[in-house]
């Protein structure tokens, strides 16, 4: 294993090293195969950060978070324990270890049970440049929450109150080991401002809300920014009504068409897929999106949220198309679902990395002013409520609001309707992908226009 530079700076603000989880990665692996264990898998980590609120010009909390632990999965043939612990000391290892293997003894056995095959394991560890340690201390980040509401206040008279701003820096390690021979770990950091101002007076108030969230905290868009922009979209919910129910257009923002992707991921992931409570078992190689849309997976973009050189489990990770000419390429697998499913692990352990759906018809003018004239007369929407998925069926229904749109322009603001639908026909019926890609932690799409949805109103 490569080791990671990064993780080694000085200034990581860590109290512990990586030379010291790996000791205790060692002890632990070294400790289960003496009890009797068929194999072991062990991960040490740390994670450290400040989080802090303000709310109308005045600080409400600091918060300081420190965690440590030490994982550990146990193997009696085809029997897995799991146990854990936050003392690192060598009789609390032992301990652990052995709850684990006691756990294992004891539990069924389960065919798909094991550590990843050793043909799987990553055998190489990129450094991804994903840990850059922001040194900000409360007030440094007080004073950054109160610019960026400040902000907020300052871009008009209507904005009237806040539901607050923060300012978080968070920052982790780990170090993890198989009896099979794997050996990895990295450092990583999440920063992030964000504020929610209110805007109106009584029962016509609307809040919005917005954010940057970055690895690095040179790249978080300024206060000032992300204060205004959020105060911006509040003030354009103002006087929003009703509409009554019909059939039309939706155009999904591109924060929501995240979530959409969300719905595909969840749907074709091994857990729904072998317990065959998704609407698209069987997919795969079967057209589920229109022929101009695809999507990829790329694990090694620099910084990138959804960005590491292994998965959860230590296995190899790669690019790939997950979706092309709007059929279903490949699945999102663990080593156990994929054994569950008779196939082979997908590197997908922990979930998705770095998506990006795109469509070959979206041209670099297809802005948002451009999407609206794409969908015409219909719904523009910006926010979804509650959870009303059924991954077994598909059936799609939740609250929204937003603006309804005339001749491709937006009319007036909408609220306290409700868009239904069927997720397999709205992935069919997707018309258009909007050059407006905004990234959403591990997603990355554009606004998403879906040709026909049901909408509930007066």
């Amino acid at each position: 294993m490569n080791d990671t530079p990064s993780a080694q700076r000085a200034d990581s603000g860590f109290s512990y090293s990586r030379a010291f989880f790996e000791d205790l990665v060692e002890q632990a692996l070294r400790h289960a195969k003496t009890i009797g264990a068929t194999d072991a898998g062990a991960e040490a980590s740390e994670g450290c950060g400040l989080s802090v609120s303000v709310r109308k010009g005045a600080l409400e909390t600091v918060e300081r978070n420190r965690d440590k632990s030490l994982g550990v999965t146990v193997y009696v043939g085809k029997r897995r324990g799991n146990a854990s612990t936050s003392d690192f000391s060598s009789a609390a290892i032992r301990q652990t270890v052995q709850a684990a293997y006691d756990i294992a003894r004891f539990t069924a056995e389960d065919p798909a049970a094991g550590l990843p095959d050793p043909g799987d394991m990553a055998t190489e560890q990129r450094d991804l440049d994903l840990f850059h340690p922001w040194a900000i201390d409360s007030e440094g980040a007080a004073e950054l929450a109160l610019q960026c509401e400040a902000a907020a206040f300052a871009t008009d008279k209507r904005i009237t109150n806040s539901e607050g701003a923060g300012v978080s820096a968070q920052q982790s390690h780990f170090f993890a080991g198989h009896s099979s021979g794997f050996r990895g770990g990295y450092a990583s950091s999440r920063h992030s401002i964000s504020v929610a101002p209110i805007a109106g007076r009584g029962e016509r108030m609307q809040r919005d809300a917005w954010y940057s969230s970055m690895r690095c905290a040179d790249e978080l868009a300024s206060p000032q920014a992300v204060g205004r922009y959020a105060a911006e979209r509040a003030l354009s919910r103002l006087n929003a009504r009703k509409i009554p129910t019909t059939e039309c257009p939706v155009l999904f923002e591109s924060p929501l068409a995240a979530g959409l992707l969300g719905a595909f991921v969840q749907a074709v992931s091994g857990g729904a897929l072998y317990r065959r409570s998704s609407f698209l078992v069987d997919a795969l190689g079967k057209p589920v999106f229109p022929e101009h849309i695809e999507l990829l997976e790329d694990p090694f973009v620099p910084r990138g949220k959804g960005s590491l050189p292994f998965d959860e489990e230590g296995v190899r990770v790669a690019p790939r198309k997950v979706v092309e000419d709007g059929r279903v390429q490949g699945y999102f697998l663990s080593t156990y679902s994929a054994r569950k499913l008779g196939m082979r692990t997908t590197g997908n352990a922990g979930g998705s990395h770095n998506l990006e759906l795109r469509s070959r018809l979206t041209q670099p003018g297809d802005d948002l002013p451009a999407m609206l004239r794409k969908l015409g007369r219909g719904l523009f929407v910006i926010e979804l409520m509650g959870h009303g998925v059924n991954y077994v069926t598909g059936d799609y229904s939740r609250g929204a609001s937003g603006f309804w749109v005339e001749n491709g322009e937006i009319a007036f603001p909408v609220e306290e309707i409700t868009i239904a639908g069927n997720l397999q026909e709205m992935f069919r019926g997707i018309a258009a992908i909007g050059a407006d890609a905004y990234n959403y932690g591990a997603k990355t799409v554009g606004s998403v226009l879906v040709e026909r949805m049901k909408v509930a109103g007066s």
